[in-house]
């Protein structure tokens, strides 16, 4: 029986993505485990599998469309013996479920469907079942049910799985409208409209997937979280020192500056948990794991792959997997696993000579860790000014989850273990 290709949730967080490019085409045979797309999910471009073996019959969603909306059905596979006839009109069958149950751990290879009146039986494939209480709609209907004020969760869906699609809209009952509400103040001034208007040359850059959810998790961060900054100077020339000693005898591995401060943030965590903290409405979530992440610039913006129980791994361990996470982040080949979760965030601007800045927290972190570049200063010892290469570090920190005087204590521990770095490598 022909097998329906569901666009898969890739992530936990993930509800719509790009389906970026169809490694397999029509008419090609795949074999389970082979790759037959690229999906671009809202952190990174991850290849899906097939899960059974077949042929592809039909592609119902090419390469490059945008906004495509978990559990859409995006092709056909067909089995030994079948043919495209087959496919009929029940390749795009109304799955209209009940309410869904709670998600596997496991991913979900098959679902069956029930059968459409005169056409063949088919078999559904999907990597992750869909999440429940989610409105399932398309790009165009959300952004003009936003405008008219329509909410969306008392229209009916004529589209495929029940998604709610512009016609829709259109014959919505006005009981079904309500008042617009925005999650964020609009911008006053269009930049595009302004530089119309002044004559000023331009170019626009479609914002990617990534780009956009990026936009949404900062703007969400900084009006619901509240910040608090803290920021301490660290001395680093007797850290160097052994930097550079471990370095010249190390054959397969170089240890970083960076890889001293993912250690000395994990370790400064378990020697004072209370920092180790997410905020939530009923309680603290108090991690009892030290897990970093740690921010890599790609080409689609800003991505934590995460350093995970760091207190208890070697430098060296640390310096090969971030050139691994670090590597895969910019080619977009991370799994969600490697960059969802963590702890605390550790973003260093340090090799760019940015001296100093406050970064955002990453929710439902409670803190992330600004690191500025180490330069010569000036400092007075015991009455006499000497130079010493000093690091500021500025820590963000939700005021909800941690006390000043608890991130304070935390900056102490930390700047101990940075300017006394042995215990980092015994």
């Amino acid at each position: 029986m022909p097998l329906n290709v569901l666009m898969p949730a890739l992530s936990p967080t993930m509800t719509e993505g790009k389906l970026a490019k169809w490694v397999k085409k029509e008419g090609d045979a795949v074999k389970a485990g082979q790759v037959i797309a690229e999906i671009e999910t809202d952190k990174a471009t991850m290849e899906v599998e097939a899960v059974d073996e077949g042929v592809i019959g039909k592609i119902l969603v090419p390469e490059g469309t945008d906004g495509v909306a978990v559990n859409t059905l995006i092709a056909v596979l067909l089995e030994e013996g079948e043919t495209a006839a087959d496919i009929k009109a029940g390749a795009v069958p109304a799955l209209k479920a009940a309410a869904p149950a709670p998600a596997p751990a496991t991913p979900v290879k098959t679902v069956m469907p029930a059968n459409t009146q005169g056409a063949a039986p088919q078999k559904t494939v999907a990597l992750l079942p869909q999440k429940g209480g989610r409105i399932y709609a398309s790009p165009l209907a959300k952004r003009l049910a936003k405008e008219r004020g329509i909410d969306l969760s008392r229209v009916s869906g004529s589209g495929p799985h029940g998604r709610i699609v512009k016609s829709d809209l259109d014959k919505a009952p006005t009981a079904a409208a309500a008042p617009a509400k925005s999650s964020a103040p609009a911008s006053s001034i269009d930049a595009k409209a302004l530089a119309d208007a002044y004559g000023i040359p331009y170019t626009l850059q479609p914002n990617s997937g990534v780009r956009k959810v990026i936009a949404r998790r900062l703007l969400e961060s900084k009006q619901t979280v509240p910040h608090f900054y803290l920021t301490v100077d660290c001395e680093l020339d007797v850290l160097l020192k052994i930097r550079k000693d471990l370095n010249e005898g190390a054959a397969d591995f170089k240890i970083s500056v960076n890889d001293f401060i993912i250690k000395a943030t994990a370790a400064a965590l378990v020697k004072f948990p209370a920092a180790n903290v997410s905020w939530t409405d009923d309680a603290i979530v108090q991690y009892t794991r030290a897990d970093v992440s740690v921010a890599v610039a790609t080409p689609n913006g800003l991505i934590t792959p995460i350093i995970k129980d760091a207190a208890n791994k070697s430098l060296k361990v640390i310096s090969i997997e971030m050139k691994e996470l670090a590597a895969k982040a910019r080619d977009g080949k991370l799994q969600p696993a490697e960059f969802q979760g963590g702890t605390i965030s550790v973003s260093n601007l340090g090799m760019f000579g940015i001296r100093e800045f406050g970064a955002i927290i990453n929710p439902p972190q409670g803190a992330i860790l600004a690191v500025g570049a180490g330069e010569q200063r000036a400092v007075i010892k015991d009455g006499v000014v000497k130079p010493a290469t000093v690091m500021t570090v500025t820590m963000s920190l939700d005021h909800r989850a941690i006390d000043g005087a608890v991130g304070a204590e935390f900056l102490q521990i930390f700047k101990k273990l940075i300017e006394s770095p042995m215990s980092l490598i015994l």
